[in-house]
């Protein structure tokens, strides 16, 4: 008899081991010669050692599905154990599985360009209006190289440009004065990742969310790293972090020009950035249009109304 203990990687506990332990149950239901104990990312188990060898190998089989997958089913343990490979679950296209197993993917053309762009190329512009999942796709992107091991961390920042609100006067520290700024981060974060895994990686700085200005002086190498309403950047700024750009990583930039909110005498460091680096080799762009805005059906009727506003506004008055 020896003791052998199984590492599960990469793989969130909770959704390995199912609702109440299900599924590490009814793996010892199948293993009924084999004594086991799962704590953590650990499996021991004690029995023959040709046994707990087979063990390993079809732990490490159901942690490698889980991860791709984000799920693990009664029917992929007891196949996977007797042999059986289970059937890939083919989701068009399919950038990552988020939590529970949603497919994410690439839902219109341009956001289908937008993942090839990034795929290609180490820096990318994502242009367009809300709702049309820029944001939404950079961190899936990021996602997928970080559980393909094509990365060592996801850096994702945003510029916290004040918007009505002074932060001195919001309550508590620099972190929860801070954290609103970057909640549409956490937010898609929380879809992809399954919540043990992420608060893992947030506390060993695999992932990392923080404001523009803590940008300064870095390096970033073996990283996705994404900068979210880069519209609201100053030129200084947005050149700051651009420079940070290290070896192994890819970077990818969105914002809406539309949108700026910083104040009228300071120019938006985005479109100076896109005017300097239009010819630049290597740089990817992606322009989103009203046509991929895949909120609400409401979010693409306001985003037009607003767009009419805005020219009837701009034409002369006449007296």
């Amino acid at each position: 008899m020896i003791e052998r203990h199984v590492i599960i990687d990469n793989v969130d506990p909770v959704v390995f081991y199912g609702v109440n332990n299900s599924n590490i149950q009814l793996i010892r239901n199948l293993f009924p010669k084999l004594r086991m104990a799962a704590r953590g990312n650990v499996i021991k188990v004690i029995g023959e050692e040709e046994e707990t060898a087979f063990f390993e190998q079809k732990i490490k089989e159901l942690a490698e599905f889980c991860n791709h997958y984000n799920q693990l089913t009664d029917d992929v343990i007891i196949n996977t154990i007797k042999g059986t490979p289970p059937k890939e679950l083919k989701m068009d296209d399919a950038i990552i599985f988020g939590v529970n197993g949603k497919p994410i993917k690439a839902r219109t053309p341009n956001q289908q360009l937008l993942v090839k762009t990034i795929s290609e190329s180490d820096l990318t512009f994502a242009l367009g209006p809300a709702g049309t999942g820029k944001t939404y796709l950079a961190v899936a992107m990021a996602v997928r190289a970080l559980k393909n091991r094509e990365v060592r961390k996801i850096i994702l920042s945003r510029p916290a440009v004040e918007a009505g609100e002074k932060l001195g006067f919001l309550p508590g520290d620099m972190k929860d004065k801070i954290d609103p700024y970057l909640q549409p981060l956490y937010d898609a974060l929380e879809d992809m990742i399954p919540p043990m895994k992420l608060k893992e990686y947030m506390e060993t700085n695999v992932i990392q969310i923080a404001p523009l200005a803590f940008m300064r002086g870095r390096t970033l190498n073996d990283a996705m790293v994404v900068l979210d309403e880069a519209q609201n950047t100053t030129t200084h700024q947005i050149k700051m972090f651009l420079t940070r750009l290290g070896m192994g990583s890819k970077m990818i930039v969105t914002g809406d020009v539309t949108q700026i909110d910083l104040p009228r005498t300071t120019s938006s460091g985005l479109i100076q950035a896109l005017k300097i680096l239009r010819n630049v080799k290597g740089i990817g762009k992606v322009e989103f249009e009203k046509a991929d805005i895949v909120r609400h059906h409401l979010v693409q009727r306001i985003v037009e109304a607003y767009e009419r506003f805005d020219k009837e506004e701009q034409q002369p008055h006449n007296e």
